[in-house]
């Protein structure tokens, strides 16, 4: 097995560390529907940036 020949500084080994993290999923609090929505997403009622997209038929 390969070993390395110099060891590696702490700075290096942080850096590549810093990319591996959990990532919050982006929503935000909608003051029209009083609910949190995905960004860039349709809420569940319709409504996308306080317009509605989709309009949901009576049956």
């Amino acid at each position: 097995m390969a070993t390395p020949a110099r060891r590696q500084s702490k700075s290096r080994k942080r850096k590549r560390r810093a990319t591996q993290k959990l990532m919050l999923p982006a929503i935000h609090w909608d003051n029209q529907l009083q609910e949190y929505v995905l960004s860039h997403h349709v809420s569940l009622s319709g409504y996308y940036h306080g317009k509605q997209v989709i309009h949901k038929s009576i049956k």
